[in-house]
């Protein structure tokens, strides 16, 4: 028997980009976050401004334009974000059609993470959670084959030009 105290007013939120740049090593740029429930105080998980942030940090760390492949989440099509994005040439967003799990190469970020150190674990409490998010994380970011794998598991492959780049609407 395991005893755990239940505080559902905690929360995390984990915000993830795998990144391929041609002739370069894959990276994984992430930012994990703990939210702490107050009631009518905000949002419970990332805002667009947050998604954003991350953006101009992958611009920055990859020294290079951004073509993002996003699905649908409604944060990534938000107003704000049109507005950045109108604002900044070097992001190129292409949306991808609803719900598709299997074209995102972050679904298998975390699926890595479901199996591995997240599997038939009891956390003792929040820094425990978040030393294991943050040692998986990290250990898929040193290997790139198991984010080149997050790919090729979506059946896309990198190329110098993308295909259909657009400005996201």
């Amino acid at each position: 028997m395991v005893r755990v105290r239940g505080r559902s007013w905690r929360r995390w939120s984990i915000a993830a980009m795998c990144c391929y740049k041609p002739g370069e090593s894959p990276r994984l740029i992430y930012r994990p976050r703990r939210h702490r429930k107050h009631r009518g105080k905000g949002r419970n998980s990332f805002t667009w401004s947050d998604y954003r942030d991350l953006v101009v940090l992958a611009h920055i760390q990859l020294g290079a334009p951004i073509v993002l492949i996003w699905d649908n989440l409604n944060t990534h099509r938000a107003a704000g974000m049109r507005e950045y994005a109108a604002e900044h040439d070097w992001r190129t967003v292409v949306q991808l059609p609803s719900c598709p799990p299997d074209l995102n190469p972050v679904e298998g970020v975390w699926s890595l993470l479901r199996r591995g150190p997240l599997a038939n674990v009891a956390f003792t409490d929040d820094e425990h959670l978040e030393r294991t998010l943050r040692r998986g994380l990290r250990h898929i970011q040193l290997r790139p084959d198991l984010i080149d794998g997050c790919l090729t598991g979506t059946g896309l492959t990198l190329s110098q030009q993308p295909t259909t780049p657009r400005r996201d609407q």
